[in-house]
């Protein structure tokens, strides 16, 4: 019995959600697919927002959510993974803003700490052996790649390759 036809199943195609937009479920994309398509090669959801609505949003909405869902979509555009999906162990590259610069004065070994946020988490990038870096700062966007690892129950980035962007 193919997929679709399935009871509980909707044809294949979309149908209309709640928020307006336009969803496709994931029974008929499945369905609807060559056989010769991979799974990593199906998108499930395709969102698309009223212009009211965006509007309404971008009123209501307080600054820190505006904010966050910018960051996120600066991140996506940039082709860098998103902090909440990253897990231990994974090479990544993310993209965000530096919300604090912490230097750490310790006896065997100082370090550098910083929280890259990216709108949907916090990664604390941490240059060992390091006082100052310049263009490290506050408020700066930057996208920093390396090894992600748990310390604290927090995602971290021990020496981090980074590139600064221009101040905006």
């Amino acid at each position: 019995m193919p997929l679709a036809s399935m009871p509980g199943n909707e044809p294949l195609g979309s149908h209309s959600n709640v928020s307006g937009g336009r969803t496709l479920t994931l029974p008929a994309v499945l369905a609807a697919r060559r056989p010769e398509e991979s799974d990593d090669t199906v998108m499930a959801t395709v969102e698309r927002v009223s212009p009211i609505r965006r509007v309404f949003r971008r009123l209501t909405a307080s600054e820190h959510e505006l904010d966050a869902e910018e960051l996120q979509r600066d991140a996506a555009a940039s082709g860098c993974a998103l902090a909440r999906a990253c897990s231990r162990g994974e090479m990544v590259s993310v993209s965000g803003r530096l919300r604090t610069v912490v230097y750490t004065p310790r006896t065997n070994l100082p370090t550098l700490e910083a929280d890259l946020y990216d709108g949907s988490d916090v990664i604390t990038l941490v240059w060992l052996g390091r006082r100052h870096i310049a263009g490290i700062e506050p408020g700066r966007q930057m996208t920093a790649k390396g090894r992600i690892a748990i310390r604290d129950d927090r995602k971290v980035i021990f020496n981090p390759q980074y590139e600064l962007e221009a101040p905006r």
